[in-house]
């Protein structure tokens, strides 16, 4: 006879008021006592809180054993990426079953593109399993080379803090330098010649606000380069794809300043591209022609609120000007039209002779690729068609500006992750590696679609839905329906191994993707936000009811996950 235990009464957290003021406020929390993670009583009441759960979950405690077996039962552990050449060297990761990390690794690039099954060149840059051991939390948070592929800074973090510590190998040996650099935060830049690293310091507040220059060998104290002392701004460093400039970038949530010095002189002021306005954004891209024309590629909102590409002239030694003149191209001038409908410029890949654009248009992410002429002007543009309605697609590493395709990700709810490569000259498309999925699995059992939803206010709601083709769509289904909506984030449909345990059970998984994301431009985010913040909840509301009205789950069978956490079964 099984005896059924009562079930422990949830704990409750004590209520110790704290009075702080900050900005001629007075605020008052019961709660802020929970931030001390070292405090007995903290850790006694997060230790009562885990022994509930998991008294609350023991009669499932068979289920859920059989659905981890099940999910870890398709992945694949040990599995090796897909090579991207970078100069001479061929660079990518691998994993191994039963190791919890990856180890990064190189092979000479003709070697793997005449033997791409032959490891026994590899060189092993990086094992993370190794650095790992010892370790309760590990984590690398910067991983940079040197532009001659001499020496690799890399960034570890092993308290779970997002504070890192800064090492350099030598490659040609396997072994570290003596230059180590504690509390970091993540991203470096290396000057030219690799005698120089860039990397950038928190605040109190965790926020990247300083860039401080480290001389290899030197035991002189580290230099500060800049200081940012407005508290809306971060910073971050990247390299141009030509590797020829260091951008300082300094961004806010709707600012953007970026500063550009040349790598070959890092001891140069970091010079302002264009000064910050509020508002304003805009990124920057470095490009060397074919005829030795230099300009700046930018793809900024300044009188385009979905965005426009522009270019801005390189002139002699003033490399950078000081008020940048950026030109729009007519071709272009669509995308940046104030309209839900138009695309939205999200990003730009530089190559020698094309430049590929990645755009969002009806809430779905594509690729254009420019033409561009020998002196770097643009030529013709095209679309990268998808096989499915229903995708989402993104670059891939693209670290050499002189190779004769693009690397691309694609994704469906139906489709694992995939890897293709397209000819930039002839548009042809090759399927180099796709995620493989263990067990019995058929990307032709399931069945997703878009679908348009009437919000309240009448704006149609993209709704992204997939589910296994014998599950019926009779209404009496369950279902799982996500959504998140706020800081210009899109919610893409892409594949989940995990997520096919609940298709298998005859579950309907869709994603509402409500204003206040950016799956159909700025006016999405902007229509999500302080006052208009109500569209999101009443657009994550009527795909729900239409899930129930339109037969695909069953009233009281829909389950609702915000932001990954579950809200209730609800909507009837």
């Amino acid at each position: 006879m099984s005896v059924i235990l009562p079930t422990p009464a949830a704990p409750v957290a004590l209520e110790k008021p704290e009075t702080t003021m900050l900005d001629g406020v007075t605020r008052t929390d019961a709660y802020a006592w929970l931030r001390d993670k070292a405090d007995p009583t903290v850790i006694a009441h997060l230790t009562a809180e885990n022994d509930y759960t998991a008294a609350v979950l023991a009669p499932l405690e068979t289920f859920r054993e059989v659905l981890f077996n099940e999910m870890k039962s398709r992945i694949q552990e040990t599995d090796l990426s897909l090579p991207t050449r970078k100069g001479t060297w061929a660079y990518y990761t691998r994993t191994e079953e039963g190791k919890s990390y990856a180890v990064h690794c190189r092979r000479p690039a003709d070697s793997v593109a005449a033997n791409p099954d032959d490891a026994t060149d590899e060189e092993i840059l990086l094992d993370q399993n190794v650095l790992a051991e010892g370790h309760d939390y590990f984590a690398v948070g910067t991983f940079e080379l040197t532009v001659d592929h001499r020496l690799l800074a890399y960034a570890v973090d092993v308290g779970g803090d997002e504070v890192y510590e800064l090492h350099v190998r030598d490659l040609a040996t396997g072994l570290d330098l003596p230059d180590v650099i504690t509390e970091t935060a993540a991203g470096v830049a290396w000057s030219a010649d690799g005698t120089q690293l860039l990397y950038l310091v928190h605040d109190d507040a965790m926020r990247p606000h300083q860039v401080w220059r480290h001389r290899l060998g030197s035991t002189d104290p580290d230099e500060l380069v800049f200081d940012e002392p407005d508290e809306r701004f971060y910073c971050g460093l990247s390299m141009s794809a030509t590797d020829d400039f260091v951008f300082l970038v300094i961004g806010s949530q709707v600012t953007t300043e970026v500063r550009a010095a040349p790598a070959n002189n890092l001891d140069a002021d970091f010079v302002v591209v264009r000064p910050r306005v509020q508002d304003i954004e805009y990124a920057i891209d470095h490009h060397r022609s074919v005829d030795g024309t230099q300009r700046f590629f930018v793809v900024t909102n300044d009188g385009a609120e979905n965005f426009r590409l522009c270019t801005t002239p390189i002139d002699g030694g003033a490399w950078v000007p000081a008020t940048a003149e950026w030109h729009t191209d007519a071709e272009l001038a669509e995308a940046g039209h104030d309209v839900l409908r138009r695309p939205k410029i999200e990003g730009l890949e530089i190559f020698r002779s094309h430049l590929v654009l990645h755009e969002r248009v009806d809430g779905l992410e594509r690729l254009r690729v420019i033409d561009l002429n020998d002196d770097g002007s643009l030529g013709s543009g095209r679309v990268i068609e998808q096989p499915e309605p229903v995708h989402s697609v993104w670059p891939q590493s693209n670290a050499d500006i002189d190779a004769p395709f693009l690397r691309f990700g694609y994704s469906s709810m139906a489709t694992p992750p995939s890897v293709y490569d397209y000819d930039l000259a002839t548009g042809e498309r090759t399927l180099r590696k796709r995620q493989p999925v263990l067990g019995e699995f058929d990307p032709n059992d399931y069945i997703s679609e878009r679908r348009l939803v009437p919000a309240s206010d009448g704006v149609l709601i993209p709704m992204s839905i997939v589910r296994h083709k014998h599950t019926p769509v009779n209404g009496s289904a369950p279902g799982l329906l996500y959504g998140y909506g706020s800081y210009e984030i899109s919610s893409d449909p892409t594949f989940s191994t995990m997520r096919l345990s609940l298709l298998d059970r005859g579950f309907v998984f869709a994603i509402a993707h409500v204003r206040g994301g950016g799956e159909l431009g700025r006016r999405w985010y902007l229509d999500g936000k302080f006052l208009a913040k109500r569209n999101t909840f009443t657009d994550f509301v009527a795909c729900g009811q239409s899930l129930i009205t339109d037969g695909d789950v069953a009233a009281g069978r829909l389950h609702l996950e915000w932001w990954g956490n579950e809200i209730s079964r609800m909507l009837s």
